[in-house]
């Protein structure tokens, strides 16, 4: 639904109905020299997979070509689809945009920057559907990140878990997968990507697992955050998604069973 009103709306994610088996979403803000190998490190994840795939790119406002060089990709590869946005919006929108054009049955998100290594979701996908879990989660074992990104990332990540009572080991690894329903109709916020176990959890997810995988260093473009834009934002929105625990309402509601009722005999 499209509005002249320029106030802000709220918007939850309603992913269309699933014609293949996996999605995987990858938000990206200017890294030119990253999509293109990115692209080719999925594809070749996935190439031995019996499951149906598709990867929706999220242009999040570059300004460097990385629409352009998507657009070679998805030129090559269908199964690779870009979605563009005309600003920047920030990770969590460009993520809730893809999540709203996935149209698989299992998401899998990962950061664009080459610093996950798609070769771990083959074996997180099957994890998660042997086990019967609602998401997997990845925990960087080893980071290859600067002093300052992973003070601050551990400082938010405790801070995260004390706050609103979550045993998550890395909140901030962006490689996951989960099913569908962990975020159909999930209220979107900016900051939303920094708590998505949570949220899911809050949205009927019953089972998390973590599992370690690869972080890589970052070979090409610079970094989107810092201490600023990190840490104190993370602090922030921690509050508000414990305040969204807090009054959270389960009233136990069995669903709503119809039951069609036999045709009345005689005149309508």
């Amino acid at each position: 639904m499209h509005s002249t009103n320029s106030s802000p709306r709220y918007w939850t994610i309603e992913p269309p109905p699933p014609t293949v088996g996996v999605t995987f979403v990858v938000p990206v803000k200017d890294e030119v020299d990253n999509v293109g190998t990115l692209a080719a490190e999925i594809s070749a994840a996935m190439a031995d997979s019996t499951r149906s795939w598709e990867c929706v790119w999220v242009d999040d406002g570059s300004t460097d070509g990385t629409g352009s060089a998507l657009e070679r990709v998805a030129a090559e590869d269908p199964r690779h689809r870009l979605v563009s946005l005309g600003r920047n919006c920030g990770q969590s929108t460009a993520m809730a945009v893809g999540f709203s054009r996935a149209r698989g049955e299992l998401l899998v998100t990962l950061d664009g920057d080459g610093q996950n290594d798609p070769r771990d979701v083959p074996r997180m996908i099957e994890l998660l559907v042997d086990s019967g879990a609602d998401v997997v989660n990845g925990w960087r074992r080893t980071r290859e990140d600067g002093l300052v990104r992973r003070i601050s990332s551990r400082v938010a990540n405790g801070f995260r878990n004390w706050l609103t009572d979550e045993q998550v080991r890395d909140v901030g690894c962006s490689l996951r997968v989960m099913r569908r329903e962990a975020v159909r109709h999930l209220f979107v916020f900016r900051g939303m990507h920094r708590f998505l176990p949570t949220l899911a959890r809050l949205n009927g997810a019953e089972r998390i697992l973590e599992v370690p995988v690869h972080h890589r260093p970052r070979l090409r473009g610079t970094t989107k955050y810092g201490i600023h834009n990190r840490l104190w934002v993370a602090l922030a929105d921690a509050f508000a998604v414990r305040w969204l625990q807090a009054r959270s309402v389960d009233p136990g509601l069995r669903p709503l069973t119809v039951v069609s009722a036999p045709p009345r005999e005689g005149r309508a």
